[in-house]
């Protein structure tokens, strides 16, 4: 019989990089708030965690990151003048990111590493079960990993990451996860990990991505873990304890995604993911296309 683990409802984003690829756009605008096509990237991953049902997030923020704050509070001259207007759409558009969650905010006052900053959100997690949702990673809506995550975590217990296959030769750009086969087919139980390990010394060439579903015996642990790799405190290094002791806190599985994934930390990646999303759009993409293969076609 399938065990019945503790219901999730709440996700942590860590927003507290300072975005030095993308310099000098970032100098005074957070790069999470960089927009893809016209919201803001971490729009789109507040957005994931509520479709999966989690309502109450959490923001691990630094400085210069009060327009994070703003974009999720409500803006009444703003609205006011919409509604003068009587501009009922936009008003929509405008009121639809201070309506989405629950918002709190918590600031990562030394930026120590990811592992830090999830150690940030334990006051606020207690012992519940919680996501993490890097801001880098923009998952399509139409590929509901989270989702599938939290049902994992919900039926086998303990940590649940979220893995992509990758070329070899890109593996020392991501954590690598040793891993087991189980009797679903997207899911694997992971036995170790490594921190951007060379090619010729990573387990497999199954990537660590910026989603995760953690057991709260992963906070004990980020406290006695010690600066990993660039001087930082790595999560993976504490996933890596949790892999391979079940007895601290559960097991530690994978759900392998092949969905459509948007990389926005790579200034190439962050143009190809907006004109992706801009291609799809349904008031936008038939007139991009026609403008983009011109554009190609007079290139080429």
């Amino acid at each position: 019989m399938t065990q019945s683990h503790p219901r999730i409802s709440k996700a942590v984003i860590p927003a507290a990089g300072l975005g030095t690829r993308f310099l000098p756009a970032t100098k005074a605008t957070p790069k999470e708030m960089l927009p893809v096509v016209d919201k803001p990237a971490i729009q789109y991953v507040v957005e994931e965690a509520v479709s999966a049902g989690l309502d109450d997030v959490l923001m691990i923020t630094g400085r210069n990151k009060r327009p994070l704050e703003d974009h999720f509070d409500r803006n009444y001259e703003l609205e006011s003048a919409l509604q003068k207007k009587g501009d009922a759409s936009r008003l929509a558009r405008v009121q639809e990111s201070s309506d989405l969650a629950t918002m709190h905010y918590v600031r990562q006052g030394d930026p120590r590493g990811l592992g830090h900053a999830v150690l940030c959100a334990a006051p606020h997690v207690g012992q519940e079960p919680f996501a993490v949702l890097l801001g880098d990673d923009l998952i399509d809506p139409r590929d509901p990993l989270l989702k599938r995550m939290v049902e994992v975590q919900e039926q086998r217990g303990g940590s649940v990451i979220a893995l992509m296959e990758v070329a070899p030769e890109q593996i020392h750009l991501y954590g690598s996860a040793a891993v087991e086969p189980t009797n679903d087919a997207d899911t694997v139980k992971v036995t170790g990990l490594v921190e951007k390990p060379d090619p010729a010394d990573a387990p497999s060439n199954y990537a660590v991505i910026g989603r995760y579903v953690l057991d709260p015996h992963v906070f004990d642990i980020l406290r006695k873990t010690e600066p990993g790799r660039g001087g930082e405190i790595q999560l993976t290094d504490a996933l890596q304890q949790l892999a391979s002791d079940e007895k601290i806190g559960g097991p530690v599985h994978g759900v392998v995604f092949k969905g459509r994934r948007y990389d926005t930390g790579d200034r190439g990646d962050y143009l190809r993911a907006i004109v992706r999303l801009a291609c799809e759009r349904e008031d936008l993409g038939p007139d991009f296309r026609t403008w983009l293969r011109s554009y190609v076609a007079e290139e080429m």
